[in-house]
């Protein structure tokens, strides 16, 4: 009887532990495959910080035709506006050529907001006029596409608007505001 010397039951011990040994070595090569992607699958080309960061919207043809703007919206919640590259402004022979941020009644570069609930930023609606962009022949006016608060403006393109009409288009060199959107 196999029983009574334990042959039996090593053999069906070697049986369960080399089964659960197999099991054990499938689900760690199907962990392995899916957190290791195969690098067939992968991009040529990383996704830029934009990309991964920013959920990317774009108004076209706000208010008026060639009107085109972006918004990107950040995971925390902070939307970055600006021009899309299809605005008319940008497609006009020598582009951009000055930007004005005196808008109706206050300046929006001189508004400095400060602590955690952001004292003094200016409450805005959509259709609310942001700067003007000018060009050789004429201006445009750049809305802000959400209800919300504008927290900052992008200085430097009051000193460089050339910036505007570059191919290379970094986030931070290009954006013309930051607004924080409330309900």
């Amino acid at each position: 009887m196999e029983g009574e010397n334990g042959d039996g039951d090593s053999s069906v011990l070697s049986l369960s532990s080399s089964s659960s040994y197999s099991i054990q070595a499938e689900e760690e090569e199907d962990l392995h495959r899916l957190l290791v992607p195969d690098i067939r699958h992968l991009p040529l080309i990383p996704p830029s910080a934009v990309e991964s960061n920013f959920v990317s919207y774009f108004a076209p043809d706000f208010i008026k035709p060639g009107h085109d703007q972006y918004v990107y919206r950040h995971a925390n919640g902070l939307c970055v506006i600006g021009l899309a590259p299809a605005h008319v402004a940008l497609k006009e022979e020598g582009g951009v050529t000055a930007i004005d941020f005196n808008v109706g009644k206050s300046n929006r570069s001189e508004i400095k907001v400060t602590g955690k609930r952001k004292r003094n930023a200016q409450h805005f609606e959509p259709n609310s006029a942001l700067c003007k962009v000018c060009t050789n022949d004429t201006f445009y006016i750049v809305r802000c596409c959400v209800k919300g608060s504008l927290l900052e403006v992008n200085d430097r393109l009051i000193k460089q608007p050339g910036l505007l009409n570059s191919s290379v288009r970094i986030i931070y060199c290009y954006h013309m505001h930051i607004i924080l959107p409330y309900q």
